[in-house]
Formats: C-alpha cells, sequence, structure tokens
C-alpha cells in the first residue's frame, strides 16, 4: 500500500492537453448610443425585482411565479442533474476502494496414480480483501479535462436556471401590465359607448322633433353598434390575458391579492442606468452561461487529444486468505496483487481523428455563440435606451393630441346642438378623440414594456450567484 499515495499524487498532478482558451473581445462597441450618465443609481444588475416593480399586487404574482411555475422549477432541476453529472465525472478521478470477503469450498477429485489408496477431498478457503480495480492513471489529462468540462456545464446550467429567473420576472410583469392595458381598454371602451348611448338618444329625440333626418339616427347607431363590437373584442383581449398570467404563476390568481394600481409612469422605474457594455460579460447570465460553455468546449478538446496517448490502469488488492477460518488475519496468511496495464491505440478507423475534430467544431461554435450573446445583449439594451430617450416625448405628444381631440368634441358637440354643422362632423370627432385615447393607453403600456426589457436586458432581476465548488 505504500504506492497508493504515490500513484494518487500522480493521477492528481497529470499534465492537460487542453488548449489555452483565450476569450475573444467583445464584438460590440465600447459605450452604447443614447447612454446617459447616470450619478448616485444603483446599476440595474444590482436592482432587484422588488425595486423595480412598486405595485404591490404584482409583486405577490412574481413571488408566486418563482414558487410555482413549472419552466422554472424545470431549469433548477437541470441545475441539479448538471451537478449529479460532474460528481460522477470527478469520481473518476479517484481511485474507487471495495472491500470484498469470501469462502470457497470445493470437492478435489482423488490422484489414483499417485496414490491409489488417496480418497478424495474436500478444501475450504477463506479470503479478505481490499482493493482498486481498473483505476486510470491519468498521465495525459483526459480524466481532469472531462471533469472540468463537466463542471463549466455544471455552472452554465446555473447560469440558465438565473436567466430563467430573468426571464420569469420580466414575463410576469409583462402579462400583469397587459393585463392592466386591456382592462382600462374595456373600461375606456365601456365609457365610450355609454357616450354614444347618450348620443344616439339625442339624434333620435331631435329626430322626432323633425330637427334632424334619419341619416343622422342611422349614423349614430352604427357608431354604437361599432364601439359595442370593440368592447367584445377588449373583453376578449382581457380574458386571454388574465389566462396567459394564470400560466405564468403556475396556479389561479388568489383572490386576496392587493388591488391594481392605475396603468402609468409609476408602475416602474422608467430610468435605468446603463453602464458600459463591457458590463454585461460579468452581469447577463445568458452571457455567463455561454461563456462556460465555451470552457466546457475547449475542455473536451483536451479528452480527446489524450485519447491519442497510452492509457494506464492500475488494479491492486491487499488481503488476507487461510483455509481455516480462525488463523485468517495470521500475518503469514497475507496475501497482495498489484497489476498495472497499459493501452495504446493502434488502429480506431479514425475514430479519434474525427472525435478531435468533433471537439475543435464544437468550440468554434461555443465562440460564435458566445459571440452572438453579447451582441444581441448589446443590440436589447441599445433598443431599450432608444426606448427610454423617445417614449416620454412621445406621450407627451400623445396627451396633447388628446386634450385637442376632447376639446374638438366638446366644440362639435355644441355647434351640432346649435344647428351649425352636421352629425357627420360630430361623429368624426367622437371616433378620432376614443383612438386618441386608446393609443395613449398602448404608448403607456409599451413606455413600462420597454422599461421591463431594459431591465432584464442589463441582467437585473437575477438571484445572487453561490461559491461553487471546483472541479
Amino acid at each position: 500500500m505504500r504506492l497508493l499515495p504515490a500513484v494518487l499524487s500522480l493521477a492528481l498532478s497529470a499534465c492537460s492537453l487542453a488548449p489555452e482558451l483565450n476569450t475573444p473581445e467583445p464584438p460590440v462597441p465600447r459605450a452604447y448610443p443614447l447612454s446617459e450618465t447616470v450619478t448616485g443609481e444603483i446599476p440595474a444588475a444590482d436592482l432587484d425585482w422588488q425595486s423595480m416593480f412598486v405595485d404591490p399586487r404584482l409583486r405577490r404574482l412574481i413571488a408566486l411565479a418563482l414558487e410555482n411555475n413549472r419552466d422554472l422549477r424545470l431549469a433548477a432541476l437541470n441545475v441539479e442533474a448538471a451537478r449529479a453529472q460532474h460528481g460522477i465525472q470527478r469520481a473518476s478521478r479517484l481511485p474507487a476502494l471495495s472491500a470484498s470477503a469470501e469462502t470457497t469450498r470445493q470437492r478435489v477429485a482423488a490422484d489414483n496414480r499417485a496414490d491409489p489408496a488417496s480418497p478424495a477431498r474436500t478444501q475450504t478457503q477463506h479470503g479478505l480483501n481490499v482493493g482498486v480495480s481498473a483505476f486510470e492513471i491519468d498521465l495525459f489529462g483526459r480524466a481532469r479535462s472531462l471533469s472540468e468540462a463537466a463542471f463549466a456545464r455544471y455552472l452554465a446550467s446555473e447560469e440558465g436556471r438565473r436567466a430563467a429567473h430573468i426571464a420569469l420576472v420580466g414575463a410576469v410583469a409583462d402579462a400583469y401590465f397587459a393585463e392592466r392595458l386591456a382592462q382600462e381598454q374595456v373600461d375606456l371602451s365601456r365609457h365610450t359607448l355609454a357616450d354614444w348611448r347618450q348620443s344616439l338618444d339625442l339624434a333620435r329625440q331631435l329626430k322626432t322633433a323633425d330637427q334632424n333626418s334619419s341619416l343622422d339616427v342611422a349614423q349614430a347607431e352604427g357608431q354604437v353598434a361599432t364601439a359595442e363590437a370593440d368592447l367584445e373584442g377588449r373583453s376578449r383581449t382581457l380574458m386571454r390575458a388574465a389566462n396567459a398570467l394564470a400560466l405564468l404563476i403556475g396556479s389561479t390568481v388568489p383572490d386576496d391579492l392587493p388591488p391594481p394600481g392605475p396603468l402609468g409612469e409609476n408602475a416602474v422605474r422608467t430610468r435605468l442606468p446603463a453602464g458600459l457594455p463591457s458590463d454585461l460579460l460579468t452581469r447577463r447570465p445568458d452571457i455567463r452561461q455561454a461563456e462556460q460553455n465555451l470552457i466546457a468546449a475547449n475542455a473536451d478538446i483536451g479528452a480527446a487529444r489524450a485519447a491519442f496517448f497510452p492509457q494506464l490502469s492500475l488494479t491492486m488488492s491487499l488481503g488476507y486468505a487461510s483455509p481455516a477460518l480462525n488463523s485468517l488475519f495470521d500475518s503469514s496468511q497475507g496475501v497482495w496483487s498489484f497489476a498495472p496495464q497499459i493501452t495504446q491505440p493502434l488502429f480506431q478507423g479514425g475514430r479519434l481523428r474525427a472525435e478531435l475534430r468533433l471537439a475543435k467544431v464544437r468550440k468554434s461554435a461555443a465562440i460564435a455563440e458566445y459571440e452572438r450573446t453579447i451582441q444581441t445583449a448589446f443590440r436589447e439594451v441599445a433598443d431599450g435606451l432608444a426606448g427610454s430617450a423617445t417614449y416620454g416625448r412621445q406621450i407627451a405628444a400623445q396627451d396633447r393630441v388628446v386634450a385637442s381631440a376632447a376639446r374638438r368634441v366638446e366644440l362639435s358637440t355644441l355647434r351640432y346642438r346649435a344647428g351649425l354643422e352636421g352629425r357627420l362632423e360630430l361623429l368624426d370627432a367622437q371616433r378620432q378623440h376614443y383612438a386618441a385615447r386608446q393609443t395613449h393607453l398602448d404608448l403607456k403600456r409599451e413606455e413600462i414594456g420597454n422599461a421591463i426589457a431594459l431591465y432584464k436586458a442589463l441582467g437585473g432581476g437575477a438571484p445572487v450567484p453561490e461559491p461553487q465548488e471546483q472541479p
């Protein structure tokens, strides 16, 4: 057993044939377009979702989704599977000790040639052994490279879970505000329908008094029918939005939730500091996931290269063997065996070279995926910054459109009742006012959606990474 420490030292200090990994430079500019320097603000990646979303009802819904969502649960199970796979691969770098105890009893035939009178006899043998079976001495780092690849894939799965966490938080927020938008659009449609029904009643009264024609009544009836159809469409959108939200949280929406807040600019933080593109390399879980996949692919090349070299394995045992159980542990009954074996591939039909080429191709694909992930992240942040820079001004302009349309409706109504203009002008004014208010709601929803997308793009909402064990 004096050889065991030396064997372990040799195995654990094996060289590695994996190529040096040089992470490519980020293929993006050094600064974002339209970015602003915001001093004294917490970076978006360090801003937890409770601080990002101030609506108490939304906070409860996000908490329920993080607890019940099946996609997030599946991502967590994938992490556990990758961790177990890493444990299996790491165990192959250490010798597997096993103990065995056996008793053999056999009948030996008589040797009549040596002694015709000798009878058949029965032999008994007792044994106890502790040994190592076919342990690979990792001279060229094959097992080490495989262990490093498994560990990197485990870290990649952990980053994938964090990315799924961010995506879920953002999806619940998007679905919630989509429901709020649908509800406010339904409310606006109902209010508009009630106004237009009053306008229809007025047209009928004027027709009865012979102050307008049947054309005015027909136009008012068509307007009411249009509003009724629009209300049904808005109601359908509201029900579908509620169904989508229930799917994300993984259960039915509880009845004891806080009341929803209005759809407005105070629902979320719409001004977020972007920082620099280089920050994404450490903030975005999907970029860190792509980087770990690249590390794993690089380690696979080392394992593929090591397969060309001799493989040294060791089988040894130490124990006792005796025909009598009471003398099994006597010093004279000690036995041992030591059987090293070296195997050199000679002909594999090109399999080893093909596996090496495959490992190199997969590394090239991992590099391309890493660079594409960075470029996608850069674009998402740039799009979010473009929205932050323009939505505020667009909504302010739409506010003026709504105010102007409301003033036109008011004046058109006075002129229609005074007989100064026809019904058609009033109908057009009412429709424009209704469309302007719907557009205003859509813009507020888009501004909130843009803020959520920018928050996700900057890596916000991810759980804090925990220290990981080394391979």
